[in-house]
Order: structure tokens, then C-alpha cells, then sequence
């Protein structure tokens, strides 16, 4: 990757997850459920096992997860990482708001 790629990359991570993260917290309520659900979500993004194969088979897809999780390069790590930062600044935002009196739904 050449480094605008990286940078729209990062922002683009960090706003998706942001935003979707906002959404969360206003419909249910829980300030912090994008930063609980984000860490399923990149391990779903980084292993190519399905979902219910982590339950049939835990050995085998545990393991190539942690292959799969050492084999990332820094870039896709730093990432990864904005869209965490994200989902972490969308639930700082929505308890900011929250304590100035915006109550969302």
C-alpha cells in the first residue's frame, strides 16, 4: 500500500466505526457496545474459519487465528487500530452528550 491508501484507509475506519458505533449507542442505549462488538468484528475481518467452526472445532481455529493474527503487516495493524479508536471516540462523544443533557430516543 502507498501511503494515501493508508491514510484514507485509517480515516475511513475510523469514521465508519465512529458513526456505526454512534448509531449503536443512541438505538440501544449502552455507551460502550461498539468497542465490546469491534474485537469480533476483526477477528471476523482477519480469519477466513465461519463462526460456528470456533464451536465444532476450537483447536483447529483458535490456532489459525493466532497464525492469522501474527501473519498482519503493521499497516493493516494501524488500521485495524483507528477503527478501534473509532468505536472507542463514538462512545466518549455519546457520553459527553449525555451529560450535557442530549438525551437520544
Amino acid at each position: 500500500m502507498n501511503l494515501p491508501q493508508v491514510i484514507i484507509s485509517i480515516l475511513l475506519f475510523m469514521v465508519l466505526f465512529f458513526g456505526i458505533g454512534f448509531l449503536l449507542n443512541m438505538l440501544l442505549r449502552q455507551t460502550w457496545i461498539m468497542a465490546f462488538i469491534y474485537p469480533i468484528i476483526v477477528i471476523m475481518i482477519i480469519d477466513k474459519v465461519k463462526f460456528y467452526q470456533y464451536f465444532t472445532e476450537p483447536a483447529y481455529s483458535f490456532n489459525l487465528l493466532v497464525h492469522r493474527i501474527s501473519d498482519i503487516t503493521v499497516v493493516d495493524g494501524v488500521i485495524l487500530i483507528s477503527g478501534m479508536i473509532g468505536a472507542i471516540l463514538s462512545g466518549i462523544a455519546i457520553r459527553m452528550l449525555r451529560v450535557r443533557g442530549y438525551q437520544m430516543f
